[in-house]
């Protein structure tokens, strides 16, 4: 049976993951070394190093799920301390949390760093995928607990949103709406909940016109007017874009080659975590764009694929909603470093530094290959 289940996996997945995790390990070293030394007052090594033991935990971490049955994630007691530890850790966030960019979304833990919020990605997409699956025959009914998961997921976001990360907080928001959208869910029911949700907004307008200057505050109106006309406003709120594409500007087709990029030497400010694509367009050029775009589109697409053959409905709406995760961050991010949306901090998929975005990313591809070789051995081995 476990030559079997060897047999089942989709190594092509698991290569391309690998691949370009160890393709953003490299990328980290080049893009921080100069941060590491100028602006931390540590070794050139320094992100690597710490990006390399992340990687390790990851990797156990996404074999433990490859191998993990995800069936067992429905579970109702599992669903229950999940969504609780979760919710609980945001609110804790308020007094414990860690202040780093202005958002208070981390919590310390000696020299390592915590970002709750990038798991209740993984954390919505489960529960949602879960209750869905439970209540396929009257999915289209409202008044059989079809709502309650929308609200957890609308109360999780303003959570999130208040630190402010509101990067994050629009991911999840817009992965709940991809996991409804395949849940099975009439789209005239969809229609009606994004009726229901412009009635709200339109209830809590006078709400947001009477603390407008909370909610629009300088930094916010800023970072729109940097995205709106960059080089107007290059000297503050316009300067990372401008840089951003001085660096992708300066890469061309052939690169200026690997180590030799000029914004990350004290221009770009995050060269190492949200502009670490323009860092790889200036030293690899278009190469190294392909390569990345690539293989995270591979990913995307694989994982709808593996939901779209899987006959469960948990897990179809799983593996479709951890593809839409890697997708839709890669395009906030892709989108803020060439102007198409504004920026908002948000990491690159397997590329960017970061301990808690990579272990996300291997709990989720972990889950996806294990969705995956379930409907390869079902459909080959099963009887």
């Amino acid at each position: 049976m476990f030559k079997k289940i060897l047999k089942s996996f989709d190594y092509s997945l698991i290569i391309v993951y690998l691949l370009l995790c160890l393709f953003g390990l490299v990328m980290v070293y080049s893009a921080s070394s100069v941060t590491a030394v100028q602006r931390y007052g540590v070794s050139s090594d320094f992100f690597y190093s710490k990006q390399k033991l992340h990687m390790i935990v990851s990797f156990l971490l996404f074999v433990a799920m490859a191998f993990f049955p995800y069936k067992a994630l429905k579970n109702s007691k599992f669903l229950f301390f999940m969504i609780a530890t979760i919710t609980a850790g945001l609110l804790l966030l308020f007094i414990f949390g860690h202040v780093s960019n202005n958002a208070q979304s981390w919590f310390r833990i000696g020299a390592s760093s915590i970002q709750p919020s990038e798991f209740a990605k993984l954390a919505v997409i489960i529960y949602m995928s879960a209750v869905y699956a439970k209540k396929q025959k009257y999915i289209n009914s409202f008044d059989k607990g079809v709502i309650p998961p929308i609200i957890l997921m609308i109360l999780i976001c303003l959570l999130i949103a208040v630190q402010p990360d509101f990067g994050t907080a629009s991911i999840i928001f817009l992965i709940g709406g991809t996991v409804i959208l395949v849940s099975g869910m009439k789209f005239k029911n969809i229609g009606k909940l994004i009726l229901l949700g412009i009635l709200v907004l339109l209830i809590l307008s006078p709400v947001i016109f009477l603390k407008k200057d909370k909610i629009f505050t300088p930094e916010k109106v800023g970072r729109l007017q940097g995205f709106l006309d960059p080089f107007k406003h290059q000297g503050d709120q316009g300067y990372h874009l401008v840089n951003s594409y001085l660096a992708i500007g300066s890469g061309g087709i052939k690169g200026l080659g690997l180590g030799q990029s000029v914004q990350k030497l004290g221009y770009l400010p995050e060269p190492h975590t949200d502009f670490i694509m323009a860092v790889i367009a200036e030293e690899l050029g278009l190469a190294g764009v392909v390569i990345v775009l690539g293989g995270i589109a591979f990913l995307v697409l694989k994982g709808i694929y593996t939901g779209i053959q899987c006959r469960d409905p948990f897990g179809s709406m799983l593996a479709i909603g951890i593809s839409s995760m890697i997708a839709i961050q890669s395009f906030i991010n892709l989108g803020g470093i060439v102007g198409l949306i504004p920026i908002t901090g948000v990491p690159l998929p397997f590329i960017s530094y970061g301990g808690s975005s990579l272990i996300l990313l291997a709990l989720s591809m972990g889950i996806l290959v294990n969705i995956s070789m379930f409907n390869h051995y079902e459909k080959h081995y099963k009887k």
